[in-house]
């Protein structure tokens, strides 16, 4: 799922490609993908980009008239821009918007359309779609430390929450953990003063490199290879190759679709956590240190 560096890079791109540009036509080729029907597809046609925003995860087109398109990419959805008027794909193509100097293609890869459009009126419809995460990029010490802690909840789910931090999803998750030397399932509550100035430390850091990463990546064109799994990443998509910092094999936890990565050695003193689908088939033979597992 694209996170808050592939975010703001994208809405970077939006605003070179389309601000003040007039929308010719928006075609919705998904009928999972439009979640509202007032005001309709044809009051944005017609209008021009005034600018863009983030929220979470989401990005927001203004245009004229108060009128917005609220996108949530979701897991799989994706932006290229086309040469204007190109074929919406017939697999995986979701919309299109077509203006004057090119066309913005929104697909995603998979069975499952998860990816969501909403045309709003206002900007209090809009933030309605704020989950109320502060933003980690802008927060004092004081409010990260306040928020993380509200609620007792894992490291990694505290982190990944978009009621509590805004953006932060599966894959920067690892990475700052891993930056902070912290335990994924560590408790919020749990930990020291410290221990939340490193993670505070790391968080920001972790964003800002990646983005800075990103941006470089891109320079003046539009983010066409935008991926959770990055070769330059830590940790993260890193199951069983070696720690860029001490060398031990990056370990894992498997839960539904998603998965954990971590380092046992700077991040668990050493321990395994245990993996829910071998650690049941395992049993009592389940490995509990790096060193049993090598």
């Amino acid at each position: 799922m694209p996170e808050l560096p592939d975010i703001v890079v994208y809405v970077e791109a939006l605003e070179r490609f389309t601000v003040g540009q007039t929308l010719e036509k928006l075609r919705v080729r998904s009928v999972s993908l439009l979640r509202t029907y007032d005001p309709p597809v044809s009051a944005v046609e017609g209008k021009k980009v005034r600018g863009f925003q983030r929220i979470g995860k989401r990005i927001v087109f203004e245009f004229e008239d108060d009128l917005f398109v609220v996108l949530h990419l979701m897991v799989a959805g994706r932006l290229r821009w086309v040469k204007k008027g190109q074929a919406v794909p017939n697999k995986v193509g979701l919309c299109a918007f077509d203006f004057p100097e090119g066309t913005l293609m929104l697909t995603e890869q998979g069975t499952k359309k998860r990816a969501s459009l909403h045309i709003e009126r206002g900007i209090d419809a809009v933030l309605a779609h704020d989950r109320g995460g502060i933003e980690p990029l802008t927060a004092s010490r004081a409010e990260f430390a306040g928020a993380l802690i509200r609620e007792n909840r894992t490291m990694k789910r505290g982190l990944t929450d978009p009621r509590i931090f805004s953006g932060i999803g599966n894959a920067y998750s690892d990475e700052i953990l891993h930056k902070a030397k912290l335990s994924p399932v560590r408790r919020t509550r749990q930990l020291t003063e410290d221990e939340i100035t490193r993670l505070y430390e790391a968080t920001q850091s972790s964003l800002l490199e990646w983005t800075e990463r990103l941006r470089a990546e891109v320079g003046d064109g539009f983010p066409d290879k935008v991926t959770a799994f990055r070769k330059d990443m830590a940790v993260h998509g890193k199951y069983a190759e070696p720690c860029p910092v001490c060398g031990s094999k990056v370990q894992r936890i498997v839960y539904a679709s998603n998965e954990t990565n971590y380092c046992a050695t700077c991040q668990t003193d050493g321990k395994l956590l245990a993996d829910r689908s071998l650690s049941r088939l395992l049993k009592d033979d389940w490995p509990k240190t790096i060193d049993e597992l090598e």
